[in-house]
């Protein structure tokens, strides 16, 4: 059983998705919180296997409670789920922790498998944000930390390969289908990855790859 925590200002909300979850059979809800101070003490308290959280809540918001989590050396993947769809928030977002991104208007089934997803390692944002996601990466101004770090190791063509899908938002499960390989052995990819981009997570692997040219970001309107 999956342990989750749910961070939403709206109790109705909050309700609707602990219902929601609940049906899926193998997700447990086993925190509520109405801002980040709540949704900080839940995770402190609780230990949950994923946080899901919002962004806009009085107090402390989302982006607060992720840099706090950070701080505090907090090992818990954190899924971003709103009804805001702000490329700028996005980005605020996955450069302050979060593991996924998802708006609210998803399905209970891309929920769960998004939950699933994070509690299992892997990082998702939400496929109709990617292409808009990586332009306005592209476009940004050098995340700090990057400029320090060295040159990194080249990639093999199958590491690049395995690079642009995770830029694409596919978990390790679905890069191992496509690739017909192990789902073993991608992870083992994606780790290697990570260590040439001197990098600790995949979305800064991402990040990384775009300001070093490896992958290109999408160009038109």
């Amino acid at each position: 059983m999956i342990r989750v925590c749910v961070a939403d200002d709206q109790t109705l909300v909050r309700q609707g998705i602990e219902s929601l979850l609940a049906l899926s059979g193998e997700i447990e809800v086993v925190g509520r919180a109405a801002d980040g101070d709540e949704a900080l003490a839940a995770v402190e308290r609780e230990r949950p296997d994923v946080l899901l959280l919002d962004l806009r809540m009085p107090g402390r918001d989302g982006i607060a409670t992720l840099e706090a989590l950070r701080e505090a050396g907090s090992a818990v993947p954190v899924l971003v789920l709103t009804t805001f769809d702000d490329d700028e928030l996005v980005l605020r977002a996955l450069r302050a922790g979060a593991r996924g991104y998802l708006l609210k208007d998803v399905t209970l089934e891309e929920l769960v498998g998004a939950v699933r997803a994070l509690a299992e390692g892997d990082t998702l944002v939400q496929p109709t944000l990617t292409d808009r996601l990586l332009r306005t990466v592209g476009a940004s101004p050098e995340p700090d930390g990057f400029a320090d770090l060295p040159a990194p190791e080249p990639l093999t063509p199958r590491e690049t390969e395995i690079l642009r899908l995770l830029a694409g938002g596919f978990t390790n499960r679905e890069i191992a289908d496509a690739l017909f390989l192990a789902e073993g052995t991608v992870k083992n990819h994606v780790s290697t990855v990570l260590a040439k981009l001197g990098v600790k997570d995949r979305t800064r692997a991402v990040l990384r790859a775009l300001y070093l040219g490896l992958l290109t970001a999408p160009s038109g309107g």
